[in-house]
């Protein structure tokens, strides 16, 4: 299935930059990821406020897989899980977010405050 959101693009925020460099750091082929977010453009999902977004591309494109999970503790103690995934030709295709009671984000994910797992 193809995702198309009709929302506008824009430039990383620092916060999401800082956190994707963190969360890809254990990726082989991650030169190929950084070089994607040197350029990229996002726009955000909607997802009642939980932070996920989704890299703009001019291609039709579909989810492939996930290539790095990650958990994190929003500032009222409760669970957020994180996934980046990629495309269908691996290139970068959003980092979801799901906060587990379906609340938005209090604070964005720090580097430091984010446990990655095992990358998948």
């Amino acid at each position: 299935m193809t995702l198309n959101y009709k929302i506008r693009p824009r430039m990383l925020r620092t916060e999401e930059d800082l956190l994707i460099r963190v969360l890809l750091s254990s990726q082989q082929n991650k030169l190929d990821f950084l070089r994607q977010l040197d350029i990229a453009l996002v726009s955000d999902m909607q997802d009642g406020g939980m932070g996920s977004i989704r890299f703009v591309c001019d291609e039709n494109r579909h989810l492939g897989r996930a290539i790095v999970e990650a958990d994190y503790v929003d500032s009222d103690d409760v669970l957020v899980s994180i996934v980046v995934n990629v495309d269908q030709n691996e290139r970068l295709f959003e980092v979801d977010m799901w906060k587990v009671n379906f609340l938005p984000l209090r604070r964005y994910p720090s580097p430091e405050a984010v446990t990655i797992k095992k990358p998948v």
